[in-house]
């Protein structure tokens, strides 16, 4: 029977070429069928499968040309010889250890390791989020945005030998020049900045960013200024690298500026829509800033993590906009906009800074994938970026809308703040309500929320708050998702 060489999930997402060529390779590097022997006729594997001949003899045929299989005339499929020696998969499965137990050879990393990164408070989701009904994630991406058709058109582009060329070489520590003139000249003007081409570095996203100024810059004796709530894994990497890090509270207005900010050497802030609450740094609180940046000689790190989702008429413009003396290091990326998942992201600063910096992230990871690259300055190129985000924020401005009328007419014991443009709100729960028991009790109802515990610093955080996310949600799931959120509210 088939069952012997492999199994078949025939899973309806799937094309089924893919997936019997997938268990085919499977199956023989794991040394399943006879080196000497056919392997099943297209006609038997069909019928024992329950599929078209026609598929079968294709993806035998591909088989062939990928170098698994030998055709020979009136006898069959053969495996490859170099495929007849035995299992692959022996040599990739680890042998057994021999002689001593492993607790008595094994070196104890625990007393090796000198700067631990865990374990740190991340932000508290579920892997399987997905599988929600009714799922409020803050900063993941709705499958049906995505703009699938026009990335497939880039892809094949930055697949033709005039793009192949450049991309298949390493590069040291060099970025691609097609993508940092798209950057210059398509995305960082929409935010009122002018930078030279030496002034941008390409990251794996903003975080990427903000790990490699933090390994250069910050260290024992440096004072780092954060929000407070804001962004946890921002706390997460100044403190791996020891900096004494300075909690500032955070109002409608943004960061609250005052003297004790003004004691920090650097000053981390998220202007556009502040992390968590989504509120925009007020104009007057900008003009504080930069009085203080020039007169206590600060440098300020400028997280526009989704500037390109703003919603206002008139937004405001990037702080490095009108950086005049090199204090701002402005980071920025795609994943809010685009997808979080392509680990795109582009930081703007000093020349002399974004030397050293492509220095270290040459020591860590030589450059961002060039055909990753290659592939999202095609994109921008032929204008796809501008119209998804014309589609984008149409979607979104309607989620917004609906969100924002589902917790008025449900939620109404529950404060909110949230920015124009910004991808969740930021609830304030009655009195007495635990956000961690609440949405532990909602998940039960399949309706995901995150609590904003893990986004105080403070000693003893509040528990009152909760971000609801709405840019992974359908727009049609968001009333009914508050709906039940709140009968939930009222059982506890």
């Amino acid at each position: 029977m088939i069952d012997h060489y492999f199994h078949l999930d025939f899973q309806q997402s799937r094309g089924l070429q893919e997936q019997l060529r997938e268990a085919l390779v499977g199956a023989i590097l794991h040394g399943i069928f006879p080196p000497d022997e056919p392997l099943p006729s297209c006609r038997e594997l069909s019928r024992q499968l329950s599929v078209s001949r026609n598929t079968v003899a294709l993806v035998y045929e591909s088989l062939q040309e990928k170098g698994f299989l030998q055709s020979r005339p009136r006898s069959g499929y053969y495996l490859h010889p170099d495929y007849r020696e035995g299992p692959a998969a022996a040599a990739s499965e680890p042998a057994p250890r021999r002689g001593a137990p492993r607790d008595e050879c094994a070196p104890i990393w625990g007393e090796r390791i000198r700067n631990p990164a865990g374990p740190r408070q991340g932000i508290l989701r579920p892997s399987n989020w997905r599988q929600y009904q009714y799922p409020f994630a803050y900063g993941q991406a709705d499958p049906q945005l995505f703009p699938a058709i026009a990335w497939r058109r880039a892809a094949r582009e930055a697949l033709a030998a005039q793009h192949r060329d450049f991309w298949i070489g390493d590069a040291a520590d060099q970025d691609d020049p097609e993508l940092i003139a798209q950057l210059r000249t398509r995305v960082l003007p929409k935010r009122g900045i002018q930078a030279a081409p030496g002034e941008i570095l390409v990251t794996l996203g903003s975080q990427n960013a903000l790990y490699l100024l933090a390994r250069l810059l910050t260290g024992p004796g440096v004072r780092v200024g954060i929000e407070n709530p804001g962004f946890r894994d921002a706390w997460n990497v100044f403190a791996m690298q020891n900096a004494e890090v300075s909690l500032h509270d955070v109002d409608a207005h943004g960061v609250r500026v005052d003297e004790r900010l003004a004691a920090c050497d650097y000053v981390y802030v998220t202007p556009s829509h502040q992390v968590p609450t989504g509120v925009t740094l007020a104009p007057a609180r900008r003009t504080q800033l930069w009085s203080q940046l020039h007169r206590r000689d600060q440098v300020l790190i400028e997280d526009d993590y989704d500037a390109d989702l703003d919603l206002s008429s008139h937004p405001l413009p990037a702080l490095k906009a009108d950086d005049r003396h090199g204090r701002v290091v402005y980071l920025s990326s795609f994943s809010k906009s685009l997808a979080p998942g392509l680990r795109l992201g582009y930081l703007v600063a000093d020349e002399e800074l974004v030397r050293e910096l492509r220095a270290l992230r040459r020591l860590m990871l030589r450059h961002v994938p060039l055909n990753a690259q290659r592939l999202l300055a095609r994109f921008l190129a032929q204008g796809d970026y501008d119209a998804h985000l014309r589609r984008y924020r149409a979607a979104h401005a309607r989620k917004h809308d609906a969100l924002r009328m589902a917790v008025e007419r449900h939620l109404g014991g529950c404060r909110y703040a949230s920015g124009a443009g910004a991808s969740a709100l930021w609830l304030e729960a009655p009195a007495g309500l635990s956000t961690q028991k609440l949405a532990w009790a909602a998940s039960r109802r399949s309706v995901l929320i995150e609590p904003g515990l893990p986004h105080f610093f403070d000693a003893e955080p509040p528990d009152r708050h909760f971000r609801l996310g709405f840019s992974a949600i359908a727009a049609e799931r968001i009333a009914p998702g508050i709906a039940l959120l709140a009968d939930v509210m009222g059982r506890i």
